[in-house]
């Protein structure tokens, strides 16, 4: 997923204002001898930007209180497990053998990582629902592909974050979270952290991956979950002294194995009943 926040109150606090940032910027660069999007567009904007930075990054944001780093790494890196589903089951493709015994395997490694006990360093309760919000980057993926957003994908992009980081600070304002920041909040550290969001994790990496689901497969564009959960663990263990159990490494073997699976699989093409999809789901297929 985009990016992973730090565990400070002051960066989750702040979680939609790299967002608003980096939006602004992109938007005004982005816009430039452009018509103004329409009603539509934003519309179509404001979905994507809620199933992947509000429901997906705020869920990870959320979760990472209360689990290791490493742990929700990876189960944020079965989201090629659900792209694979979610094609199947929204645009009739076919799964071949590969890609089914992958989302076995995955499956079962998320299972025995969320189980009780299951080496989290949190509560199930935590992991249940980072596995659930995850689901939203990739149905938020799959609809951006065939939604009605600007021809730019740096526009489209700038627009995701604009609405998410709206959505992020009427969150953050009902849960309270204003409350918390304070002049002391916010020493070297967490400027840093924030310049990086706004830098690295929004106008790099976001608008990147906006350009690649209009440009790229996506399964090849979940190719990224194969590094992302070996260099959370391996961070998380490095920096926040974070245990590496043997139940976390056979969980993290299983789901990179499933992606690896599922991702260099054959992608036969979709059954004729991907035409009866909805709109704009059946516009993707």
């Amino acid at each position: 997923m985009g990016w992973t926040p730090g565990r400070s109150s002051a960066a989750r606090s702040a979680g939609s204002n790299p967002r608003v940032v980096a939006g602004a910027a992109l938007y005004a660069f982005a816009s430039r001898g452009r018509a103004r999007p329409t009603l539509h567009e934003w519309g179509a904007a404001a979905i994507v930007g809620a199933a992947l930075l509000l429901v997906g990054n705020g869920g990870v944001a959320w979760a990472e209180t209360r689990l290791d780093s490493g742990f929700a790494a990876l189960i944020v890196a079965i989201i090629p497990l659900y792209v694979a589903l979610m094609d199947r089951a929204f645009f009739g493709r076919r799964l071949f053998p590969a890609a089914i015994v992958g989302l076995v395997i995955g499956f079962a490694g998320v299972a025995l990582l969320v189980r009780p006990g299951g080496g989290g360093g949190g509560d199930i309760v935590a992991a249940l629902i980072l596995v659930a919000t995850t689901s939203a980057w990739a149905a938020g993926s799959l609809y951006a592909r065939g939604a009605r957003l600007p021809e730019s994908p740096l526009l489209a992009a700038s627009m995701q974050m604009l609405a998410a980081a709206v959505f992020l600070g009427i969150a953050g304002l009902v849960a309270g979270e204003p409350s918390g920041i304070h002049a002391d909040s916010f020493p070297a550290k967490p400027l840093i952290a924030f310049g990086y969001l706004v830098v690295v994790g929004s106008l790099v990496a976001f608008s990147a991956y906006a350009w690649l689901l209009k440009n790229v497969r996506i399964s090849v564009v979940s190719t990224y979950a194969f590094v992302n959960p070996v260099v959370a663990v391996a961070l998380g263990a490095l920096f926040l002294d974070e245990a590496i159990g043997l139940t976390t490494v056979i969980a993290g073997a299983a789901i990179v194995l499933a992606v690896v699976l599922i991702v260099t699989a054959r992608t036969p093409a979709p059954k004729a009943a991907a035409k009866a999809a909805p709109e704009p789901l059946k516009a993707a297929a």
